[in-house]
């Protein structure tokens, strides 16, 4: 059997388990509210017990979702400060580079593909979409859900502009999802027809030597023993 190595504590995975089932819950709450007008909306709704009960198992899961992203955010800054974890997900000047090198390699301008350590430059774009989405719309959702106390403090025109945001957004995630994310996770042909890393949380060392080379190299070195020394007294 392949060496594997482990990708992603149960902390991380059962974040994405979470995440997964809040985004599919609000996506179905909040999609026949957006396109209310639509037959299959009005249908959708009335098999969910009617707007209302729609309305409050979608703030019920929005809530959930902001108190999870206030959880991720806090353990991972929590992590990088007392040193337990890099900073793996801040983009550098590297993933620009690798982002050219790979659009090089697709071309047939070089035989050699860019070497990857933990994250890729994909990857963290969409970890960092989903961040500044996920924000977006806790922020707008909460304008909405509290619209009282949010115009004692701004002008009365935040509520339209946040409904229109937190819609659009929902929309726009929703296709990212589905066309990126699902896209890298089960169609991509280097892991076809399924990545299972992330349910495991382990990945197998070919796929480390061909993805993720770098940080195999960095777990390589810090597995081997230190060289032996020679007591010049002896």
């Amino acid at each position: 059997m392949s060496e594997r190595f482990t990708r992603f504590s149960r902390r991380q995975r059962a974040e994405h388990l979470f995440v997964m089932g809040l985004f599919v819950v609000l996506a179905v709450t909040g999609f026949p509210q957006k396109f209310s007008d639509g037959a299959w909306a009005k249908t959708a709704i009335g098999w969910m017990g009617g707007v209302e009960i729609c309305r409050a198992v979608h703030r019920a899961a929005g809530l959930a979702f902001a108190l999870l992203a206030a959880i991720h955010i806090g353990t991972a800054v929590a992590l990088v400060m007392t040193g337990r974890a890099r900073a793996s997900m801040i983009p550098g000047r590297k993933d620009f580079t690798d982002a050219i090198q790979t659009l090089r390699y697709y071309l047939g301008a070089t035989d050699g593909q860019a070497r990857f350590d933990r994250f890729d430059y994909r990857q963290k774009f969409e970890y960092w979409g989903l961040v500044m989405g996920g924000l977006l719309m806790v922020a707008t959702g909460l304008v909405l859900y509290f619209p009282l106390p949010f115009t004692r403090l701004l002008p009365g025109v935040v509520i339209p502009v946040a409904k229109v945001a937190h819609s659009n957004e929902g929309l726009m995630a929703f296709l990212v999802v589905i066309v990126w994310h699902v896209y890298n996770a089960h169609l991509n042909p280097d892991v076809f027809p399924f990545d299972t890393s992330i349910f495991t949380g382990t990945i197998s060392r070919h796929r480390m030597e061909s993805e993720h080379p770098l940080e195999l190299a960095r777990m390589t070195e810090a597995r081997r023993p230190p060289p032996e020394t020679v007591d010049p007294d002896a």
